[in-house]
């Protein structure tokens, strides 16, 4: 059975990791349209950009934020540091460059298929990316799915920012860490089977997401 800290440990991960992909997303699907539509200078340097940092370690992002959070730099008066806060705004970080690619993609194959008919509406470039997103929303969905499992599965950046505080910061992936050096290996495979678990249900729906947009495509 489920104990209490088990079931403290799952919740604040659930809730740190889909807080942080609904930001990610709020973020990166607009700029992925922006790149998917957008003709400007230094359009192919920003997609470049955001393609490296989709394999930016993740400890690199949590000292630049503990360098950013701790009491002696620039945003330490706002006493972000060791919370759930700061974990939300480091896997954001991570996630946001996964979501803006994978929606660029998405959006710039659709673009391609809409282009005249856009065109012939006259349609200014808010609303082409307003009609794209809204149509892509089932296939932006999997970014979402996607996001949310390298949240769910991330330590370094949360354990540097995070702290690992036991009912404050502790997520499974730091609880696991820590309780496996300490030899607790019930608790730790409890929480690697959650985790595990959590990471097959995510993998699932992507499949059957992809499934039906192939047959909706195949229509």
């Amino acid at each position: 059975m489920l104990d209490g800290q088990i079931i403290e440990i799952v919740a604040l991960s659930l809730r740190v990791s889909v807080f942080a992909v609904i930001l990610a997303a709020l973020i990166g699907v607009p700029l992925g349209a922006l790149l998917a539509v957008g003709r400007f200078p230094g359009r192919n340097l920003a997609t470049m950009t955001i393609n490296a940092l989709m394999g930016l370690p993740p400890v690199v992002v949590g000292l630049g934020l503990y360098l950013l959070l701790s009491r002696s730099g620039p945003l330490g008066i706002l006493q972000l540091l060791y919370t759930p806060t700061a974990m939300i705004i480091a896997q954001m970080i991570l996630v946001t460059p996964i979501i803006a690619s994978f929606s660029q993609q998405v959006l710039s194959d659709l673009h391609a298929e809409y282009d005249e008919m856009l065109r012939a509406m006259k349609a200014t470039r808010l609303q082409v990316m307003g009609t794209l997103i809204r149509d892509a929303r089932h296939a932006l969905v999997t970014a979402f799915l996607a996001g949310l499992g390298r949240a769910l599965s991330e330590i370094g950046a949360v354990m540097i920012v995070g702290g690992n505080i036991n009912h404050a910061t502790r997520v499974m992936t730091t609880a696991i860490a820590l309780e496996t050096s300490k030899g607790n290996l019930r608790l730790a495979v409890s929480l690697g089977l959650i985790l595990l678990g959590l990471a097959f249900v995510i993998n699932i729906a992507l499949v059957v997401l992809r499934t039906r947009l192939e047959r909706q495509a195949h229509a």
